[in-house]
């Protein structure tokens, strides 16, 4: 009898580890596309001379982004002015910034679409008076930071350093334009 106790014991233990709960929640949808697909973020630099626009009292560089490059819509993009090159390193201050000159305050800016983007120079007092090497040979770099990042990734956005390191970016993957 203990042996048919034991045996039948053992039979219920085994149906009952053997049996499933319900289904838990279900999780965050994946990403589409091809198998193994990472975002890809990217970097380019440009020299250009800003032009003025008398009608909008500012300096302005259009572009569109080269041609490798494709924001999807929900990316967005930091951009950097080189400040200064002190002891053989590069300053970069990111934008928006202000800047004081002898005549007053005036603003780094841009903005950006889809398939565009827009650096501004805006004074506080008459454009036609901003000095020319404000103007002239200024150097940018715009960083394409993908929406699929999200938060997952801390990185001071006002270190243009920080920033390339926590997109995988190196020094050598900086496109320059000129």
């Amino acid at each position: 009898m203990k042996k048919a106790t034991l045996f039948l014991g053992a039979l219920l233990t085994l149906f009952f580890i053997s049996c499933e709960g319900p289904a838990g929640p279900p999780g965050r949808d994946g990403l589409d596309g091809a198998p193994g697909a990472e975002f890809e973020a990217a970097a380019f630099e440009i020299e250009v001379d800003l032009n003025l626009n008398t009608d909008l009292n500012r300096y302005e560089f259009y572009n569109q982004y080269p041609s490798d490059i494709v924001l999807l819509p929900d990316d967005v993009i930091l951009m950097y002015r080189l400040e200064e090159v002190s002891d053989g390193l590069d300053v970069w201050r990111q934008m928006p910034q202000p800047y004081f000159s002898g005549e007053g305050l005036l603003y780094y800016n841009f903005d950006f679409t889809q398939g565009d983007y827009t650096v501004l120079l805006e004074p506080e007092f008459e454009a036609n008076l901003v000095p020319v090497d404000l103007t002239d040979n200024q150097v940018f770099r715009i960083v394409i930071v993908p929406s699929d990042l999200g938060t997952a990734v801390d990185m001071d956005q006002t270190n243009l350093s920080s920033v390339l390191s926590a997109l995988g970016v190196e020094e050598s993957d900086i496109k320059k334009l000129h």
